[in-house]
């Protein structure tokens, strides 16, 4: 099976950052000292991990990572009877695996646990977009993640639907309400940074401005940034935001959306709805790994 979208997700430090979360989580379960004693290093099991909800799945290439890093993916027989990103119904079979026992055992809480969490985020995103269904706004999610699960987390976003915001702080020139204060004003900010990357502003990431009032707003359109954010603003506020920004200016509202309110934040006419709580707070999907062939003596 190729998964390609994943493989195409994590590529360069999107990648180095999957493979330490992987090692870490490996490294935080020591050595399964239980399995050792139990299974001789040629024991071999058969396993598969199945679905004990309906869910977007997310995350199978964690598997043959995992036993990677403990050395032991040669020595393993992987199948996956459906695709990555595919949805699936309470008792689908999404994985199935043969290779030794103490290396199935030993990986297996970390692979689930990887799987569960971005199936979740998945499932999460995948309801937030529905509900955006016919706005013509798109989800973006934060850098309102788990640390160290960035990557994994935002490529869950995409599984369900959603559009990735920064992944890091260089993906984009943002002036937020700290930076306005500090500088005194848009205009100021903005001019901080021109004089801060005076010659290498036409290769920069693009601007963002957040914007608190419609004060804000009209300073930041005469700025022409990328993009402007309508942070916390009420839906009569941004409806009168979103006028007051002319073609060729992005626009994003942010800021205590849920799905009780999305729909009527994204009627305000903007490109971009953003919502920490995908990320944050999406809660786990359940998947379980089941031992079918135990070896006996």
């Amino acid at each position: 099976m190729s998964f390609a979208a994943f493989d195409a997700f994590f590529s360069g430090d999107a990648r180095r950052h999957l493979l330490a979360a992987i090692e870490l989580a490996l490294s935080e379960d020591g050595p399964d000292l239980t399995s050792l004693a139990v299974f001789s290093p040629h024991d071999v099991l058969r396993a598969r991990i199945v679905a004990k909800q309906d869910s977007l799945v997310a995350g199978l290439p964690i598997a043959p990572l995992a036993l990677s890093a403990l050395g032991a993916l040669a020595a393993c027989d992987l199948e996956f009877p459906v695709d990555e990103g595919a949805r699936v119904a309470t008792g689908t079979v999404v994985c199935r695996m043969t290779g030794p026992a103490v290396a199935l055992l030993k990986s297996e809480r970390v692979i689930l646990n990887f799987i569960s969490h971005l199936s979740g985020v998945a499932n999460l995103t995948a309801r937030y977009v529905a509900a955006l269904s016919g706005t013509g706004a798109r989800l973006l999610d934060t850098r309102k993640t788990l640390p160290g699960l960035r990557y994994p987390e935002k490529y869950a976003v995409t599984v369900g639907g959603g559009v990735n915001h920064r992944t890091n702080l260089t993906d984009m020139l943002m002036l937020k309400d700290n930076h306005i204060d500090r500088a005194g004003g848009i205009p100021q900010a903005m001019a901080a940074l021109r004089k801060a990357y005076e010659n290498s502003m036409e290769t920069l990431p693009p601007v963002e401005i957040e914007c608190r009032s419609l004060a804000e707003v009209a300073q930041a359109v005469a700025e022409r940034p990328a993009r402007i954010m309508f942070d916390n603003m009420d839906p009569a506020a941004m409806r009168q935001a979103r006028e007051a920004v002319p073609p060729g200016i992005e626009t994003e509202a942010s800021g205590g959306v849920d799905l009780d309110s999305i729909a009527a934040v994204a009627a305000s006419g903007v490109d971009f709805v953003s919502v920490g709580r995908i990320t944050h707070s999406a809660p786990a999907a359940d998947f379980s790994m089941q031992i079918e062939s135990i070896p006996r003596e």
